[in-house]
């Protein structure tokens, strides 16, 4: 049952508003002023609170800035008198959900709180999606080269710097990426990948930049880059050693003037995006045999992070295997496996070449293949068949 606020100082509205609620199915608690409402929101969670503007002692717009200090998820309709209504829409600018006037309109006030209660769930909804997402991207691993990892993640985060994350194919340069997305300033919008290995080299730059009506062949609608599609987040250029030198050129010139010009137009588009690249190539190396840009390695790469191989942290396969046997088995909807140090030892002596991914297939084809445990005899059978 959802439960509502109503802060006011005049009785007889507070006991309509009451019994109006009430008769919907709605549970109401009723504070008579500013700091006694203040209070019970403090030990108290609500769904929806409405707040008279025009309060002794404590109005209703300060009554508004104390709650948005404590939470501001939870969703507040100002109660306004017909001489308030500026106030009441001061209030909307200070981040109130919207106002009623006295007295009120009973459909106007019902369907103004159903509105505010789908915010409520809206909110709640994306909290948890959100505590998915980020427990199926932990990063996992107390060696010294994953703190190092982290440590550079908390240290840049919260900065604008452009990133540049190498390593081998399978070590999780994404999962960076996206720590590094979620960690910074710009969480609340769009974190938007683009894999350049896996996009032909004429379609990379429509990608990026979209594109006209009318622009090539295929192009039969208007459509919007990845650049636009990132503005105001984090776009992530992975595999970015793939790109072509012509696309390059592109990508320079947006960072350099935070513009694109989409294919087939003759107009740019601003756009607000923060860059973070990775790649398992040498990047110096293809800058050797021009096929890499010197200058946009040095735009791309104010800050590195190298992200080491599985077989340069085995200490973390302990952790690996407990994290990955929980995930999945939870997955499959069976209870967990029994992974026994023999298990571990066996384990630990792979030269992992796929490195996270290999290891979590093969976790995953240990889960599948064996009992209630899982022994070293098991992981010698079933690891690496093909090596047999």
């Amino acid at each position: 049952m959802a439960k509502i606020l109503v802060i006011d100082d005049e009785k007889s509205i507070r006991i309509t508003l009451k019994d109006i609620l009430e008769h919907e199915g709605l549970e109401v608690d009723l504070a008579s002023n500013g700091p006694e409402g203040i209070e019970m929101f403090s030990n108290t969670n609500y769904d929806v609170i409405l707040c008279d503007i025009k309060m002794p002692d404590m109005d209703g717009l300060e009554v508004l800035e104390k709650i948005q200090a404590i939470s501001r998820d939870v969703p507040v309709i100002m109660i306004s008198g017909h001489g308030t209504i500026d106030t009441a829409v001061e209030a909307i600018k200070k981040g109130a959900f919207d106002f009623v006037e006295k007295p009120p309109d009973l459909n106007r006030l019902l369907i103004t709180i159903r509105n505010a209660m789908d915010k409520t769930s809206l909110i709640t909804e994306t909290k948890v999606l959100k505590q998915k997402v980020s427990k199926t991207n932990e990063m996992i691993g107390e060696s010294e080269a994953m703190l190092k990892v982290r440590e550079m993640i908390e240290r840049v985060a919260h900065t604008d710097a452009r990133v540049l994350i190498t390593g081998k194919n399978g070590t999780g340069k994404e999962l960076v990426a996206r720590w590094l997305h979620e960690k910074s300033e710009r969480a609340d919008y769009p974190f938007v990948e683009v894999n350049c290995a896996a996009i032909p080299s004429e379609l990379i730059e429509s990608e990026l930049f979209g594109h006209e009506k009318g622009a090539f062949t295929s192009a039969h609608k208007q459509r919007k880059g990845k650049f636009e599609q990132a503005h105001g987040g984090t776009l992530f250029l992975d595999e970015i050693g793939d790109m072509s030198l012509s696309a390059q050129s592109k990508v320079l010139r947006a960072l350099q003037e935070n513009r694109i010009t989409p294919v087939g137009s003759d107009k740019d588009i601003v756009v607000d995006v923060r860059i973070i690249a990775a790649t398992n190539k040498d990047l110096h190396e293809e800058i050797m045999k021009n096929n890499f840009r010197e200058d946009l390695y040095h735009r791309i790469s104010v800050i590195l992070i190298n992200v080491p191989t599985l077989n340069q942290r085995k200490e973390d396969i302990p952790l690996l295997a407990d994290y990955f046997n929980t995930q999945i088995c939870s997955e499959y909807g069976i209870a967990n496996k029994i992974i026994t140090k023999s298990a571990i030892e066996e384990l630990k002596k792979i030269t992992w070449t796929g490195n996270i991914r290999e290891f979590r297939n093969v976790l995953e084809r240990l889960i599948i293949l064996c009992d209630k445990e899982i022994d070293g005899r098991d992981v010698i059978a079933f690891a690496q068949p093909l090596s047999k």
